[in-house]
């Protein structure tokens, strides 16, 4: 057997997770050991929303993820042209109350 020789992974997606989730919001934080990305969808006009979908990364893999969707986001942005940001949020972001003095 060769050292060089691809190795394959067998990877199989549940019907329920193929629909996938939308989301519009991500939050992330991390710690020393780990980064959780939580993943939200709000809709205008709904002051609640619920987290979809949380991922718990390692420091490792969330360098990792981060280098791949910038690099998926340099291809996709090749092939159909720049990516349009706003210059600020379209949805605002009221985390609970707001402070007074």
């Amino acid at each position: 057997m060769s050292n060089n020789q691809d190795h394959k992974i067998n990877i199989e997606v549940d019907p329920e997770v193929a629909e996938g989730q939308y989301s519009n919001l991500a939050i992330i934080n991390h710690s020393v050991s780990e980064f959780v990305v939580d993943f939200v969808n709000i809709m205008p006009g709904n002051p609640k929303s619920k987290v979809k979908s949380r991922i718990i990364l390692t420091p490792q893999h969330a360098k990792r993820l981060a280098q791949a969707l910038a690099d998926n986001v340099r291809k996709f942005e090749a092939s159909h042209g720049e990516i349009k940001d706003y210059d600020k949020p379209p949805i605002p972001l009221n985390f609970g109350p707001t402070g007074q003095a």
